[in-house]
């Protein structure tokens, strides 16, 4: 009986949620914007529609930026590029709760709609949010929880807004905006640095500065209609974040541990210089490590979808190749050829170098000390390599 009654509940609640609600002259169609939580992958943000009317006994959020965990090989699709997001719909209150919970900041606009355009978007989101059309393909960049809130609000309304520059605004590449939100010497950072490539490191135009969900709420208050009146009606702070301490400290950041290792490694060359010996176990796990990273760079370049790993020149320090090249680091007199390759990686280190001081991409500021490291292990090998005469 409680199965049964369970779901007649079910097949009720669907009815009266699938169908499109006319809404009433009173209601409001705001845009929320959630401040970063304190984790990389909250770090952004998060944008959502709400859809409030009180003469129906409505008040809900609609957010494209709800993982789902029923795709099968769900982290394989994650890593390829090619996982389904999709629109979530929850009531306002259970969505204040859930980010007053994680202390994170709600503001919202109120949006400049005419009745027609209100239900318009409203019934694009009711239509949306159908089974069959709630998943679509995200992308960090081009199509997440922010660019469908500008995407949507643009269809409802036939594309009569202008979406002018802020006051402050500065024209930014993908990298730097993404700076603008989480630190250099951090951990997150020095992943995004050696996943992405030198794809983002073009000038974003001002359109596209909207994938972050601070700047659709930057973009949108000082937005206007074509009748020239304001697409925001009004703005307001449902929640401000309480004030906490920082957690990272300078001795766990990635420049300070990989400046320790660099030190490591220098003097460990240093020793094997005054000693005329090598240290082989260093040299298989600079080479097992470089390569390794060099292989998943490479997957994520040509065997994802992942628009932003395209042209990755990381691959000029973690070149994949060095995971073949560990059977020569064994033997005492590698083949001669390897002292070429040696060169040729001290070459690429140039490289990656000069790629830098000319703009091609940006690297994480925590690789300096590692990469000053490996220059001096690879050329003290030429070096080493070349007096014993390798055969």
């Amino acid at each position: 009986m409680a199965k049964q009654l369970l779901l007649l509940f079910l097949i009720i609640s669907s009815f009266v949620y699938g169908q499109d609600i006319t809404l009433s002259n009173s209601a409001e169609i705001s845009v929320l914007t959630v401040g970063p939580g304190s984790s990389l992958n909250d770090a952004f943000g998060h944008s959502a529609f709400r859809v409030k009317d009180t003469n129906n006994n409505l008040d809900v959020v609609y957010g494209y930026g709800e993982y789902d965990f029923e795709a099968p090989n769900f982290y394989l699709k994650f890593a390829q590029g090619k996982l389904n997001y999709l629109l979530s719909k929850d009531q306002f209150s259970r969505f204040y709760q859930r980010y007053v919970y994680y202390n994170r900041t709600i503001k919202e606009h109120v949006l400049n709609l005419s009745q027609k355009e209100k239900q318009d978007l409203c019934n694009y989101l009711a239509n949306n949010y159908k089974p069959e059309n709630r998943r679509y393909l995200y992308e960090f960049f081009f199509d997440n929880c922010a660019t469908r809130i500008k995407d949507v609000v643009n269809i409802a309304t036939e594309d009569n807004i202008t979406y002018n520059n802020p006051e402050e605004f500065e024209a930014k590449t993908f990298r730097y905006l993404i700076y603008d939100h989480v630190d250099r010497n951090s951990w997150g950072s020095l992943g995004i640095d050696i996943a992405l490539g030198s794809v983002i490191d073009r000038q974003a135009t001002p359109e596209e500065h909207m994938f972050l969900p601070e700047n659709i709420y930057k973009f949108f208050e000082v937005a206007t209609k074509k009748d020239g009146s304001a697409l925001v009606k009004n703005s307001n702070t449902i929640f401000t974040q309480i004030p906490r301490k920082p957690s990272d400290s300078v001795f766990s950041s990635p420049l300070f541990i990989l400046g320790i290792v660099s030190l490591f490694i220098l003097y460990i060359t240093y020793k094997d210089f005054k000693k005329r010996k090598r240290t082989i176990w260093l040299d298989i796990v600079l080479f097992a490590l470089t390569g390794l990273i060099g292989i998943l760079i490479l997957l994520l370049w040509f065997a994802t979808d992942h628009k932003g790993t395209h042209q990755n020149y990381n691959f000029l320090w973690a070149f994949a190749f060095n995971i073949i090249m560990i059977g020569q680091l064994l033997k005492s007199k590698p083949k001669q050829w390897f002292v070429k390759y040696l060169k040729f990686l001290v070459i690429m280190l140039c490289l990656m170098t000069l790629h830098w001081i000319i703009g091609v991409q940006v690297f994480a500021i925590a690789l300096i000390p590692l990469m000053i490291a490996i220059f001096v292990r690879y050329a003290y090998l030429v070096n080493h390599f070349s007096s014993n005469k390798s055969v």
